[in-house]
C-alpha cells in the first residue's frame, strides 16, 4: 500500500467513522448522558470490532455472511435490543440537578462500554455493508500483503476512533448547559430516545 493510497484509506475511514448510523447515534447518546470520556471504551469496541470485519473482508467475508447470514441476523436482533434496553435506562434516569449524579444513574465502566460498542457495531448493518461491498472498490483485496492489512488494520483503528472521539466531543460539549433539573431531565430523555432510535433503525434495517 502507498503512502497516498494510505492516506486515502484513513480519510476514508474517517469520513465513514462520523456518518449517521447506529454506532454514532449510540455513542452521541452515551457522550450526551456520561460526557466524552466514557466513550473512549466505547469508540475503541467499536472499532476493534471493524477491524476484525476488516480481516475477515480480505478473508472473504461477503462468502462468510452468505453462508451465516442467519448469525448475522441473530447479531442485529440482539444488538437492537441492547440499544433498546440502553435507551429505557436512559429515559428513565433519575432527575437531579447534578450532571455527575446524573451519569451515576447509569452505572457505566471501561469494560462495559468495550462490549457494548463491540456489539453495537458487530450488528450493525451499515459496517457490515461497508466491508462487503464498499471496501473492495477502494482496496484491492486480493493484491493485500500481510504488511498491508496490518497498516490497514492500524489505519482502521486510528480513523475510527479520530471520527467517533469528535462526534463524542462535540456532543460532550453541549452537556454544559444542562444544569438545572428540568434541563437534566431533558437531556436524559434526548439522550435515551436518541438510544431508542438507534435500536429501533437496527431492528428494522437489515
Amino acid at each position: 500500500m502507498s503512502p497516498e493510497n494510505a492516506v486515502s484509506f484513513l480519510f476514508i475511514i474517517f469520513i465513514f467513522a462520523i456518518t449517521p448510523g447506529p454506532g454514532v447515534f449510540a455513542l452521541l447518546a452515551r457522550s450526551l448522558s456520561s460526557g466524552a470520556r466514557p466513550c473512549v471504551s466505547m469508540a475503541l469496541g467499536m472499532a476493534i470490532s471493524d477491524v476484525i470485519y476488516l480481516i475477515l473482508a480480505c478473508l472473504g467475508l461477503a462468502v462468510i455472511a452468505e453462508q451465516w447470514a442467519g448469525l448475522f441476523m441473530i447479531l442485529r436482533l440482539v444488538g437492537a435490543c441492547y440499544l433498546l434496553y440502553l435507551g429505557w435506562k436512559m429515559w428513565n434516569a433519575g432527575t437531579v440537578t447534578s450532571l455527575q449524579s446524573s451519569v451515576d444513574t447509569v452505572p457505566f465502566t471501561a469494560v462495559k462500554g468495550l462490549m457494548q460498542g463491540f456489539l453495537i457495531s458487530a450488528s450493525n448493518p451499515k459496517v457490515i455493508f461497508f466491508y462487503i461491498a464498499f471496501l473492495p472498490t477502494i482496496l484491492d483485496i486480493n493484491g493485500l500483503t500481510r504488511a498491508d492489512i496490518a497498516l490497514a488494520s492500524v489505519l482502521t483503528l486510528v480513523g475510527l476512533m479520530l471520527g467517533l472521539m469528535l462526534v463524542a466531543v462535540c456532543a460532550a460539549s453541549a452537556r454544559s448547559f444542562f444544569t438545572s433539573s428540568k434541563a437534566v431531565k431533558c437531556l436524559n430523555r434526548t439522550s435515551g430516545g436518541i438510544m431508542i432510535g438507534a435500536g429501533s433503525y437496527l431492528a428494522l434495517h437489515g
